[in-house]
């Protein structure tokens, strides 16, 4: 279901593209949603997840993405060398100037709740963090990033966005390849908690999350708050 010709996505983005011509599409490339077990790899029969024979999966995914119409796709996986395959499998089918938004650095933390529990994906047994990285671990977002770069990313993301400015700001002074943060589930599903409660200020709240992420080094943002956030930005 992940690379069909006829998948979800693949579907949406046609659909997409054809209502819209001139709009950017961006398409995540994971396998967690079609995977009986939620996690993002293949599995071995103790429930280890096998990296290798996950990347032939993730490039005829972000390759089908590409001949649907899409004009970026973006690896969430979190597998090593998942940049390259895709790369490869890009370049061989035709599409060499198609780029590459990596999720280069993206924690294993308690932010993605809400999302999880919206899209039904959450693993079925144990968690994410034997390829998701531990949050208490600061150079390996460096080395993880480099690693991607070298593979061909274009674009690196960091992920969560507020909780980690800190490695935000220190990739961004690292590398000159464009960076986008996630402002997450985690982060929206609180501010809007908040204000519905009438604690805070959502408008002063959001505009102000975002542009410490933007000052932190962010060339792209990626919210859940993108059509308010666009309008009270028109507005200012």
């Amino acid at each position: 279901g992940a690379y069909a010709e006829d998948g979800i996505v693949q579907q949406a983005v046609r659909r997409l593209k054809e209502r819209w011509p001139r709009l950017i599409v961006i398409t995540d490339v994971c396998l967690c949603e079609y995977m009986s077990h939620g996690h993002c790899g293949v599995l071995m029969p103790d429930g280890a997840v096998l990296n290798d024979p996950t990347l032939p999966l993730l490039a005829k995914t972000a390759v089908s993405h590409a001949a649907a119409g899409a004009d970026m796709v973006a690896p969430s996986d979190m597998m090593d060398g998942r940049v390259a395959a895709i790369r490869a499998a890009l370049d061989e089918g035709g599409l060499k100037e198609l780029p590459i938004m990596s999720y280069a650095v993206k924690y294993a933390g308690a932010y993605y709740g809400p999302f999880r529990d919206a899209a039904d994906s959450a693993p079925s047994f144990g968690d994410r963090k034997s390829y998701q990285m531990d949050f208490r671990n600061k150079k390996e977002a460096i080395i993880e990033t480099q690693l991607d770069i070298d593979e061909g990313a274009d674009i690196i993301m960091v992920k969560p966005g507020m909780p980690y400015l800190d490695i935000a700001k220190t990739v961004s002074d690292t590398f000159s390849v464009p960076l986008a943060i996630y402002h997450v589930s985690g982060e929206y599903s609180m501010i809007k908690a908040a204000a519905q409660n009438g604690w805070i200020d959502e408008k002063s709240i959001v505009l102000e999350s975002l542009t410490a992420m933007k000052r932190a080094g962010a060339k792209m943002l990626i919210t859940y708050y993108a059509v308010e956030a666009a309008k009270w930005l028109e507005e200012n």
